[in-house]
Protein backbone atom coordinates (compact mmCIF):
# COMPACT_ATOMS: atom_id res chain seq x y z
CA UNK A 1 0.00 0.00 0.00
CA UNK A 2 1.51 3.42 -0.42
CA UNK A 3 1.87 5.76 1.82
CA UNK A 4 0.35 9.11 2.12
CA UNK A 5 3.58 10.88 1.83
CA UNK A 6 4.15 8.89 -1.61
CA UNK A 7 1.45 10.23 -2.92
CA UNK A 8 1.98 13.37 -2.25
CA UNK A 9 5.35 13.67 -3.63
CA UNK A 10 4.25 11.74 -7.04
CA UNK A 11 1.04 14.73 -7.33
CA UNK A 12 3.97 17.40 -6.73
CA UNK A 13 5.99 15.81 -9.60
CA UNK A 14 3.24 15.48 -11.46
CA UNK A 15 1.73 19.28 -10.81
CA UNK A 16 5.94 20.52 -11.59
CA UNK A 17 6.51 18.89 -14.59
CA UNK A 18 2.86 20.68 -15.84
CA UNK A 19 4.46 23.46 -14.61
CA UNK A 20 0.81 24.12 -12.69
CA UNK A 21 1.04 25.51 -8.82
CA UNK A 22 1.53 22.74 -6.04
CA UNK A 23 -2.04 23.03 -3.76
CA UNK A 24 -2.65 20.34 -1.13
CA UNK A 25 -5.88 21.20 -0.32
CA UNK A 26 -4.44 21.45 3.66
CA UNK A 27 -6.30 25.07 4.15
CA UNK A 28 -9.70 23.56 3.15
CA UNK A 29 -9.50 20.83 5.32
CA UNK A 30 -8.55 22.16 8.50
CA UNK A 31 -11.48 24.94 7.51
CA UNK A 32 -13.42 21.72 7.15
CA UNK A 33 -12.74 20.07 9.89
CA UNK A 34 -13.33 23.09 12.59
CA UNK A 35 -16.42 23.84 10.72
CA UNK A 36 -17.75 19.91 11.13
CA UNK A 37 -16.22 20.26 14.85
CA UNK A 38 -18.11 23.33 15.56
CA UNK A 39 -21.21 22.21 13.91
CA UNK A 40 -21.35 19.20 16.18
CA UNK A 41 -20.36 20.79 19.36
CA UNK A 42 -23.01 23.70 18.56
CA UNK A 43 -25.53 20.31 18.58
CA UNK A 44 -24.71 19.20 21.76
CA UNK A 45 -24.89 22.78 23.48
CA UNK A 46 -28.24 23.15 21.94
CA UNK A 47 -29.25 20.04 23.74
CA UNK A 48 -27.86 21.31 27.19
CA UNK A 49 -29.15 24.18 27.05
CA UNK A 50 -32.84 23.40 26.34
CA UNK A 51 -32.30 20.51 28.92
CA UNK A 52 -31.25 23.67 31.44
CA UNK A 53 -34.27 25.61 30.40
CA UNK A 54 -36.54 22.99 31.52
CA UNK A 55 -35.48 21.77 34.69
CA UNK A 56 -35.21 25.80 35.07
CA UNK A 57 -38.65 26.46 34.36
CA UNK A 58 -39.74 22.74 35.95
CA UNK A 59 -38.18 23.22 39.76
CA UNK A 60 -41.06 25.54 40.90
CA UNK A 61 -43.69 23.73 39.85
CA UNK A 62 -42.19 20.52 41.45
CA UNK A 63 -41.54 22.16 44.49
CA UNK A 64 -45.18 22.89 45.25
CA UNK A 65 -46.19 19.54 43.92
CA UNK A 66 -48.17 17.76 46.51
CA UNK A 67 -47.91 14.56 45.09
CA UNK A 68 -45.42 12.21 43.69
CA UNK A 69 -44.13 13.29 40.54
CA UNK A 70 -43.21 10.35 39.01
CA UNK A 71 -45.90 7.45 40.60
CA UNK A 72 -48.96 9.77 40.93
CA UNK A 73 -51.51 9.25 38.29
CA UNK A 74 -53.48 12.40 39.18
CA UNK A 75 -52.69 15.36 36.77
CA UNK A 76 -54.02 19.00 38.50
CA UNK A 77 -51.24 21.28 38.97
CA UNK A 78 -53.69 24.08 39.10
CA UNK A 79 -55.39 23.14 41.92
CA UNK A 80 -54.81 24.57 45.76
CA UNK A 81 -52.33 22.64 46.30
CA UNK A 82 -51.30 21.36 42.97
CA UNK A 83 -51.06 17.44 42.73
CA UNK A 84 -49.86 15.95 39.83
CA UNK A 85 -47.94 12.90 38.29
CA UNK A 86 -46.68 11.66 35.35
CA UNK A 87 -47.60 7.88 35.87
CA UNK A 88 -50.49 7.90 33.20
CA UNK A 89 -48.83 10.25 30.86
CA UNK A 90 -45.83 7.97 30.66
CA UNK A 91 -47.68 4.79 30.40
CA UNK A 92 -49.98 5.90 27.68
CA UNK A 93 -46.98 7.60 25.77
CA UNK A 94 -44.74 4.06 25.94
CA UNK A 95 -47.93 1.78 25.06
CA UNK A 96 -49.66 4.00 22.13
CA UNK A 97 -45.49 4.64 20.25
CA UNK A 98 -44.99 0.75 21.02
CA UNK A 99 -47.90 -0.84 20.03
CA UNK A 100 -47.25 1.83 16.70
CA UNK A 101 -43.68 0.68 16.24
CA UNK A 102 -45.00 -2.61 16.64
CA UNK A 103 -47.40 -2.40 13.83
CA UNK A 104 -45.89 -0.39 11.50
CA UNK A 105 -42.28 -1.92 11.90
CA UNK A 106 -43.13 -4.96 9.51
CA UNK A 107 -45.07 -3.43 6.69
CA UNK A 108 -42.71 -0.64 6.35
CA UNK A 109 -39.80 -2.96 5.80
CA UNK A 110 -42.12 -5.15 3.62
CA UNK A 111 -42.73 -2.15 1.06
CA UNK A 112 -39.10 -1.02 1.35
CA UNK A 113 -38.51 -4.56 0.52
CA UNK A 114 -41.12 -4.98 -2.46
CA UNK A 115 -40.04 -1.52 -3.84
CA UNK A 116 -36.86 -2.35 -4.07
CA UNK A 117 -36.40 -5.85 -5.45
CA UNK A 118 -39.81 -6.73 -6.42
CA UNK A 119 -41.97 -4.30 -8.22
CA UNK A 120 -41.18 -3.56 -11.77
CA UNK A 121 -38.98 -0.32 -12.12
CA UNK A 122 -41.98 2.18 -13.71
CA UNK A 123 -44.06 0.55 -10.69
CA UNK A 124 -41.22 1.09 -8.16
CA UNK A 125 -40.50 4.65 -8.98
CA UNK A 126 -44.26 5.98 -8.28
CA UNK A 127 -44.24 3.99 -5.34
CA UNK A 128 -41.31 5.26 -3.85
CA UNK A 129 -42.71 8.63 -4.83
CA UNK A 130 -46.01 8.12 -2.91
CA UNK A 131 -44.20 6.66 0.05
CA UNK A 132 -41.86 9.46 0.20
CA UNK A 133 -45.18 12.33 0.13
CA UNK A 134 -47.16 10.40 2.75
CA UNK A 135 -44.04 10.96 4.67
CA UNK A 136 -44.87 14.90 4.44
CA UNK A 137 -48.54 14.92 4.99
CA UNK A 138 -49.51 17.19 8.06
CA UNK A 139 -50.34 15.14 11.30
CA UNK A 140 -53.17 16.94 11.89
CA UNK A 141 -54.80 15.59 9.25
CA UNK A 142 -53.77 11.65 10.08
CA UNK A 143 -55.84 13.20 13.36
CA UNK A 144 -59.16 14.49 11.23
CA UNK A 145 -58.56 11.09 9.78
CA UNK A 146 -58.20 9.13 12.30
CA UNK A 147 -61.18 11.03 14.66
CA UNK A 148 -64.29 10.94 11.44
CA UNK A 149 -63.05 7.88 9.30
CA UNK A 150 -60.72 5.71 11.29
CA UNK A 151 -62.25 5.68 14.93
CA UNK A 152 -65.97 4.93 13.67
CA UNK A 153 -64.88 1.62 12.81
CA UNK A 154 -62.55 0.67 15.25
CA UNK A 155 -65.29 -0.19 17.91
CA UNK A 156 -66.06 -3.11 16.18
CA UNK A 157 -61.93 -4.48 15.59
CA UNK A 158 -61.63 -3.64 19.63
CA UNK A 159 -64.55 -5.87 20.06
CA UNK A 160 -63.28 -8.79 18.14
CA UNK A 161 -59.50 -8.40 19.40
CA UNK A 162 -61.78 -8.43 22.89
CA UNK A 163 -63.44 -11.18 22.17
CA UNK A 164 -60.07 -12.96 20.88
CA UNK A 165 -57.87 -12.35 22.83
CA UNK A 166 -59.79 -11.06 26.08
CA UNK A 167 -57.51 -13.35 27.95
CA UNK A 168 -54.36 -11.34 27.55
CA UNK A 169 -54.89 -8.14 30.10
CA UNK A 170 -53.85 -5.84 27.61
CA UNK A 171 -56.75 -6.59 25.52
CA UNK A 172 -59.37 -8.02 28.23
CA UNK A 173 -61.91 -5.21 29.37
CA UNK A 174 -65.31 -5.10 29.67
CA UNK A 175 -65.98 -1.86 27.58
CA UNK A 176 -63.76 -1.98 23.94
CA UNK A 177 -64.12 2.07 22.13
CA UNK A 178 -62.89 4.13 19.72
CA UNK A 179 -60.90 6.35 21.33
CA UNK A 180 -58.57 4.46 23.40
CA UNK A 181 -54.77 4.10 23.50
CA UNK A 182 -54.87 1.07 20.36
CA UNK A 183 -56.73 3.44 18.49
CA UNK A 184 -54.15 6.19 18.68
CA UNK A 185 -51.39 3.29 18.30
CA UNK A 186 -53.01 2.56 14.84
CA UNK A 187 -52.90 6.33 13.75
CA UNK A 188 -49.51 6.55 15.08
CA UNK A 189 -48.42 3.90 12.88
CA UNK A 190 -50.08 4.96 10.07
CA UNK A 191 -48.20 8.24 10.73
CA UNK A 192 -44.37 7.10 10.95
CA UNK A 193 -44.63 3.94 8.60
CA UNK A 194 -43.82 6.22 5.54
CA UNK A 195 -40.69 7.41 7.41
CA UNK A 196 -39.36 3.56 8.59
CA UNK A 197 -39.98 2.78 4.46
CA UNK A 198 -38.09 5.42 3.09
CA UNK A 199 -35.59 5.11 5.35
CA UNK A 200 -35.63 1.14 5.03
CA UNK A 201 -35.24 1.86 1.23
CA UNK A 202 -32.42 3.64 1.07
CA UNK A 203 -30.74 1.38 3.22
CA UNK A 204 -31.38 -1.33 0.66
CA UNK A 205 -30.56 0.24 -2.25
CA UNK A 206 -27.01 0.78 -0.79
CA UNK A 207 -26.17 -3.31 -0.72
CA UNK A 208 -23.88 -3.80 -2.74
CA UNK A 209 -24.40 -5.47 -5.65
CA UNK A 210 -21.69 -8.12 -5.82
CA UNK A 211 -23.82 -9.63 -2.79
CA UNK A 212 -26.71 -9.68 -4.47
CA UNK A 213 -25.49 -11.23 -7.98
CA UNK A 214 -22.91 -13.44 -6.05
CA UNK A 215 -26.20 -14.98 -4.11
CA UNK A 216 -28.43 -15.29 -7.14
CA UNK A 217 -25.70 -17.57 -9.14
CA UNK A 218 -25.13 -19.57 -6.72
CA UNK A 219 -28.69 -20.75 -7.22
CA UNK A 220 -30.93 -18.74 -3.99
CA UNK A 221 -34.36 -17.31 -4.77
CA UNK A 222 -35.54 -13.84 -4.35
CA UNK A 223 -36.28 -14.12 -0.65
CA UNK A 224 -33.18 -16.22 0.03
CA UNK A 225 -31.11 -13.31 -1.66
CA UNK A 226 -32.90 -10.99 0.80
CA UNK A 227 -32.39 -13.25 3.99
CA UNK A 228 -28.82 -14.00 3.31
CA UNK A 229 -27.61 -10.62 1.75
CA UNK A 230 -29.97 -7.94 1.32
CA UNK A 231 -31.33 -8.22 5.94
CA UNK A 232 -27.80 -8.39 7.51
CA UNK A 233 -26.17 -5.61 5.48
CA UNK A 234 -29.14 -3.37 6.45
CA UNK A 235 -30.16 -4.29 9.57
CA UNK A 236 -28.53 -1.46 11.45
CA UNK A 237 -30.32 0.70 9.26
CA UNK A 238 -33.47 -0.72 9.72
CA UNK A 239 -32.90 -0.58 13.47
CA UNK A 240 -32.18 3.59 12.89
CA UNK A 241 -35.43 3.29 10.68
CA UNK A 242 -37.50 2.28 13.62
CA UNK A 243 -35.76 4.65 16.33
CA UNK A 244 -36.51 7.64 14.09
CA UNK A 245 -40.24 6.61 13.99
CA UNK A 246 -40.58 5.72 17.36
CA UNK A 247 -39.02 9.08 18.16
CA UNK A 248 -41.58 10.48 15.51
CA UNK A 249 -44.38 8.81 17.59
CA UNK A 250 -43.40 9.52 21.31
CA UNK A 251 -43.56 13.17 20.40
CA UNK A 252 -46.56 13.42 18.14
CA UNK A 253 -49.16 16.13 19.73
CA UNK A 254 -52.50 16.93 17.80
CA UNK A 255 -53.10 13.41 16.05
CA UNK A 256 -53.03 11.40 19.29
CA UNK A 257 -54.65 14.72 21.08
CA UNK A 258 -57.91 14.43 18.83
CA UNK A 259 -58.45 10.43 18.91
CA UNK A 260 -57.48 10.52 22.52
CA UNK A 261 -60.35 10.75 24.87
CA UNK A 262 -59.05 11.61 28.27
CA UNK A 263 -59.70 10.21 30.98
CA UNK A 264 -57.99 9.88 34.42
CA UNK A 265 -55.57 7.43 35.67
CA UNK A 266 -53.80 4.32 33.91
CA UNK A 267 -56.13 1.65 32.42
CA UNK A 268 -54.18 -1.79 31.16
CA UNK A 269 -56.91 -2.62 29.24
CA UNK A 270 -56.04 -0.84 26.18
CA UNK A 271 -59.02 -1.57 23.97
CA UNK A 272 -60.77 0.64 26.42
CA UNK A 273 -61.50 4.43 25.44
CA UNK A 274 -59.09 6.73 27.60
CA UNK A 275 -55.61 7.51 27.99
CA UNK A 276 -53.20 10.63 27.65
CA UNK A 277 -49.96 11.12 26.45
CA UNK A 278 -47.01 13.59 27.34
CA UNK A 279 -47.44 15.48 24.20
CA UNK A 280 -51.07 15.96 24.07
CA UNK A 281 -51.62 16.71 27.71
CA UNK A 282 -49.09 20.00 27.16
CA UNK A 283 -51.34 20.65 23.72
CA UNK A 284 -54.62 20.27 25.50
CA UNK A 285 -53.85 22.06 28.86
CA UNK A 286 -50.98 24.75 28.15
CA UNK A 287 -53.70 27.02 27.47
CA UNK A 288 -55.46 27.72 30.54
CA UNK A 289 -52.60 26.55 32.86
CA UNK A 290 -51.31 28.96 35.73
CA UNK A 291 -47.38 29.45 36.17
CA UNK A 292 -47.36 26.42 38.64
CA UNK A 293 -49.50 24.63 35.38
CA UNK A 294 -47.05 25.54 32.77
CA UNK A 295 -44.22 24.20 35.19
CA UNK A 296 -45.65 21.40 35.68
CA UNK A 297 -46.26 20.79 31.49
CA UNK A 298 -42.66 21.77 31.26
CA UNK A 299 -41.59 19.02 33.71
CA UNK A 300 -43.74 16.23 31.94
CA UNK A 301 -41.48 17.54 28.70
CA UNK A 302 -38.24 17.21 30.51
CA UNK A 303 -39.24 13.65 31.44
CA UNK A 304 -40.31 13.09 27.62
CA UNK A 305 -36.91 15.05 26.66
CA UNK A 306 -35.29 12.36 28.65
CA UNK A 307 -37.15 9.14 27.51
CA UNK A 308 -36.66 10.11 23.78
CA UNK A 309 -32.62 10.46 24.67
CA UNK A 310 -32.31 7.09 26.51
CA UNK A 311 -34.17 5.56 23.25
CA UNK A 312 -32.05 7.00 21.33
CA UNK A 313 -28.61 6.37 22.53
CA UNK A 314 -30.14 2.83 22.77
CA UNK A 315 -30.33 2.55 18.99
CA UNK A 316 -27.42 4.08 18.71
CA UNK A 317 -26.19 1.01 20.86
CA UNK A 318 -27.76 -1.41 18.88
CA UNK A 319 -26.41 0.40 15.24
CA UNK A 320 -22.77 -0.03 17.18
CA UNK A 321 -22.94 -3.60 17.51
CA UNK A 322 -23.19 -3.74 13.85
CA UNK A 323 -20.56 -1.92 12.37
CA UNK A 324 -19.50 -4.76 10.16
CA UNK A 325 -23.07 -4.49 8.37
CA UNK A 326 -22.69 -0.66 7.99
Amino acid sequence: MTSDTGVETRVGAQHRAAGRPISTGRIGDKIFLHAARGSGILVLVIMAAIAVFLVWKAIPALQRNEASFLTAQDWDPNATPPKFGIAQLAFGTVMSSLLALLMATPVAIGIALFISFYAPRRLASGLGYVVDLLAAVPSIIYGLWGLLVLAPHMEGISKALNTALGWIPLFGGDSPGKNSIFTAGVVLAIMILPIISSISREVFVQVPRANVEAALALGATRWEMIRLSVLPYGRSGMVGAAMLGLGRAMGETIAVAMVLTFVPGINLHLLEDGGSTFAANIAKSFGEATDTGRGALIASGLVLFVITLVVNMAARAVVARRKEFV
